[in-house]
């Protein structure tokens, strides 16, 4: 009982801190923003570190599916949909839709996977511009009406800071319950040996498959949500970019750990907005953070604690001298 407990505290504590943030910052709607954009980013770091932590995917489309999510769910609420259904239409079709332009890709490995999904996300961010009756290109779309609530009225402010950490720390939970499932110990193995991985009867395609749905939906439902809380989306809001930018959180966190990609959004996304009066140094800012960490911890901050020695344990692997 005791170590079940011990292992689900760390969840406890983000839970507070992910309530917690919004609570405190409710009187400065700028920093409660800004908090708001972070629980988004914790939200799609997550869901790449499923495919780039534990199945050993880079996706460099992830926010191409956010956009189509975003923009599906706008176009549904435009003709008529309430805001939730159309949601979960939206990141559910956002997901499918990225399985299979990613379907031929998922046959591939280590570089050539992300080369190839690199051309997806180039031609999803090109759909964005040129399909104008749609998305409105490179005009975007502004004004875009807030979710409803029950008994009428939007939702705004704290309640909707309320809303992505609630997503938030559903999220991480979901994805400690899955890598510690079968499901998340044939994505390790498909990620240590993928050719081992088949010769033990584990089939990679399907596993990778639904690997990359649930994360697509992490990458969905974060874009549905982050477009009419930001209240303006166009196609640079989810280029090629923006996947980059989430992937560095994963890398930067510490990929494969379930706290690393939370501490690299905690860390990375509120930085464009804190330093966005010194736009000068603000990317010089962030790469030397990046460099920092891949020179000195390349498993990323969480990886490289969690590999460090204590000093109990490093002192019982010495062997003791003899004497004389």
């Amino acid at each position: 009982m005791m170590p079940n407990l011990t292992r689900w505290w760390p969840h406890v504590l983000f839970a507070l801190a992910a309530f917690g943030t919004p609570l405190l910052l409710s009187g400065n709607r700028y920093f409660a923003f800004i908090a708001g954009i972070t629980l988004i980013s914790v939200l799609w770091a997550t869901g790449m570190n499923l495919l780039y932590g534990y199945t050993g995917l880079m996706p460099m489309m992830f926010g191409g599916i956010a956009g189509i999510s975003a923009y599906a769910t706008i176009g549904l609420v435009a003709v008529g949909w309430s805001f939730w259904p159309a949601m979960i239409a939206g990141s559910l079709g956002a997901s499918l839709i990225g399985v299979i332009l990613g379907l031929p890709s998922l046959r591939l490995r280590g570089f050539y996977f992300t080369l190839c999904s690199l051309v997806i996300q180039t031609v999803i961010t090109l759909g964005f511009v040129y399909f104008v009756n749609l998305t409105n290109g490179d005009t975007g779309i502004s004004q875009i009406p807030l979710p409803e609530v029950p008994g009428g009225g939007r939702l705004s402010g704290l309640a909707y800071d309320l809303v992505l950490a609630t997503l938030a720390v559903i999220g991480t939970l979901l994805l400690t319950l899955l890598v510690n499932s079968t499901f998340g110990r044939r994505l390790v193995a498909i990620r240590e040996d993928e050719g081992l991985a088949e010769t033990l009867g584990i089939d990679v395609t399907r596993q990778k498959l639904f690997a990359f749905f649930i994360g697509s939906m992490f990458a969905s439902i974060g874009g549905a949500l982050y477009a009419p809380y930001v209240g303006f989306i166009s196609p640079r809001s989810f280029d090629v970019l923006v996947s980059l930018n989430i992937w560095l959180m994963v890398a930067f966190g510490g990929r494969g750990t379930i706290w690393g990609p939370v501490v690299g959004a905690v860390l990375l996304a509120p930085i464009p907005f804190l330093l966005q009066d010194y736009y000068t140094i603000k990317d010089v800012v962030y790469g030397l953070l990046i460099i920092g960490v891949i020179v000195l911890l390349p498993a990323g901050i969480a990886g490289g604690l969690k590999r460090a020695p204590r000093p109990a344990q490093a002192a019982a692997t010495l062997k003791p001298e003899r004497a004389g």
